[in-house]
């Protein structure tokens, strides 16, 4: 189903801040972005990126231990989940799930513990740490690509 991929390699924390503001603007109501990647790989310092570029200069905790956190911005509402924790797919009904994919955009780190629930179209960014580099893989269908093919070079 996979029709748009980019590559892209950061060499520092504000690379990755700076790739997640490059995505914001084509985020819309109702997008999901699915953050994988191994612990301490950089999944909320992307999305941090992607927060403080909507919302402005706030603070961003992880979301790790209130397993989400929503923001407030001009256009729609960021949901930020963290579902590392998470024993059962089910959970995640208990953490507001529908109301955040029917009022806003979520972010959502350790997508593969509701991998049950995903639809495939999520725009998919999968960030590997490498000696020197983070890589980072940004992937999606055919309309993810037509949105940001001229915004993520």
């Amino acid at each position: 189903m996979q029709s748009f991929k980019t590559t892209h390699h950061c060499r520092s924390e504000s690379d990755l801040t700076n790739l997640g503001e490059k995505l914001t603007p084509l985020l819309r109501l109702g997008d999901i972005v699915l953050l994988s990647g191994g612990l301490g790989a950089g999944k909320t310092t992307l999305a941090r990126g992607i927060i403080r570029a909507l919302c402005g200069d706030i603070e961003v905790p992880s979301p790790t231990y209130t397993l989400v956190q929503t923001y407030e911005c001009s256009d729609f509402d960021i949901w930020h989940f963290d579902l590392y924790r998470l024993q059962h797919e089910n959970e995640i009904w208990e953490l507001g799930i529908e109301d955040a994919f029917e009022n806003g955009v979520c972010l959502l780190e350790w997508p593969q513990r509701i991998s049950g629930l995903l639809t495939g179209n999520e725009l998919e960014i999968l960030i590997e740490i490498g000696e020197t580099t983070r890589t980072v893989t940004i992937s999606g269908t055919e309309h993810w690509g037509d949105r940001l093919a001229h915004v993520i070079t």
